[in-house]
């Protein structure tokens, strides 16, 4: 049978700058697994993420993702990596001096993408499947935390990414609006994407129970279905 893992750390030590974070890292994620990546703040969670989307070199272990072998990655794969991941960030990241509709289109353009019109059709349908259809020609601004962050993750879908990056997408939202979110992740985990998420909110994990993966005292000490 073929093996589903789609992220894969072997041995791996984590740097930022010259302090070691985390040392001998093992873990595999499969293939449509919603993933939690707990810890305190400075534990690792954001550095695992950057390792994953080739913004953290290292020097110790073995990674992998999307097929990519991270250690070894040439600059010029980065950008072909990056379209098989969705990265959504806790504060949105959107383009304030252009409309949702430019913000994706921008994205799509960048990436490659030259035909007007499936450009549109392909902002369209990504703004469908976070229920904001009716935004397409709002300014960011315009837009509750909440529609942002729905945003923040039509532009991650644009590509048909196969692994959704998520740091603390819930971060700056109150607990109701961040239940949607969360909702929504779920969903687009549940279409066969894989999904890992960043996050210190346990009321969540506890609301929408998921893989947890816990980072503490240099270490990623847990991978079990609950919380201890």
């Amino acid at each position: 049978m073929e093996n589903q893992a789609i992220v894969r750390f072997s041995e791996l030590s984590v740097f930022q700058k010259s302090k070691l974070i985390l040392a001998n890292v093992n873990l595999e994620v499969n293939r449509g697994d919603f993933v939690y990546l707990i810890g305190k703040t400075g534990s690792g969670k954001s550095s695992l993420l950057q390792i994953i989307y080739a913004d953290l070199p290292f020097q110790q272990g073995e990674a992998e993702a999307c097929g990519f072998t991270l250690k070894s990655i040439k600059r010029k794969d980065i950008p072909f990596l990056r379209r098989k991941l969705g990265i959504v960030f806790q504060d949105f990241q959107l383009l304030d001096d252009r409309t949702i509709s430019e913000n994706l289109s921008f994205v799509l353009k960048a990436t490659g993408w030259k035909d007007k019109q499936k450009i549109e059709q392909r902002v369209i349908q990504v703004l469908d499947e976070v229920g904001l259809i009716s935004k397409l020609k709002t300014m960011p601004h315009q837009l509750s935390g909440g529609e942002q962050q729905r945003i923040a993750i039509a532009r991650a879908l644009l590509n048909e990414p196969e692994v959704i990056l998520a740091d603390e997408p819930t971060g700056n939202l109150d607990p109701e609006t961040s239940n949607g979110i969360m909702r929504l992740l779920i969903k687009i985990c549940e279409s066969g994407r894989t999904v890992i998420m960043a996050t210190h909110n346990y009321n969540l994990i506890h609301k929408f129970p998921g893989i947890i993966v816990k980072c503490e005292d240099g270490s990623v000490i847990s991978s079990a279905n609950k919380l201890d």
